[in-house]
């Protein structure tokens, strides 16, 4: 347990500030999320001529990570794909909760790869089974454009992250009355 504290108090944060400050690979977001747009649209034209029902790039993106996310409803598979375990679960009164999030170090990066979020997150669910409730993006910022999930701007922070970072909650699995980017959601509780 005290190893899990150091690594999360010290080393993670070491680590990540060097990951940053020596990051040579392109981080342009919009290569990730134009090219999944593309072939999200591509795909699914036909289907949609014939259906007569009209798809949006954010429809199409927020079905392609849910596709991508939902082998996570099971905590072996997000532990397994490198998720780790968390049982700090996040809320306050008046606005609600996060849950528990499960973060996955190796992709907390400058970064945005819609499809590989860098935390899950989990609410207790009926006898005491964590339940899938919600993924939540972390990319560095080291310069780059403010990430766009579709029509929707990152916020600036809004994690213990120790460097200049963005965020964004995605509201895929349980209905938020705020909104589905919100932080808080005032369904989940922590009691």
């Amino acid at each position: 347990m005290k190893m899990i504290q150091f690594f999360r108090t010290f080393l993670l944060p070491a680590l990540l500030l060097l990951l940053a400050t020596s990051c040579k690979k392109d981080i342009s977001n919009k290569p990730a999320e134009g090219n999944l747009l593309e072939n999200e649209l591509a795909t699914n034209t036909n289907r949609s001529a014939t259906s007569g029902v009209a798809t949006t790039p954010e429809s199409e993106l927020v079905k392609s990570v849910r596709r991508a996310t939902a082998r996570f409803h099971s905590t072996a598979q997000a532990i397994s794909a490198g998720y780790e375990p968390d049982d700090h679960c996040v809320s306050v009164p008046g606005l609600g909760g996060m849950g528990f999030h499960w973060v996955n170090p190796s992709l907390v990066d400058p970064v945005f790869d819609p499809l590989k979020p860098e935390a899950m997150l989990y609410a207790m669910g009926p006898g005491g089974n964590l339940r899938l409730i919600a993924v939540e993006y972390i990319v560095i910022d080291v310069g780059q454009p403010r990430p766009m999930f579709g029509d929707q701007q990152f916020d600036v922070g809004g994690t213990p992250v120790p460097v200049p970072h963005w965020s964004l909650h995605v509201w895929l699995y349980e209905d938020n009355p705020s909104g589905m980017f919100a932080p808080f959601n005032p369904n989940i509780s922590c009691q």
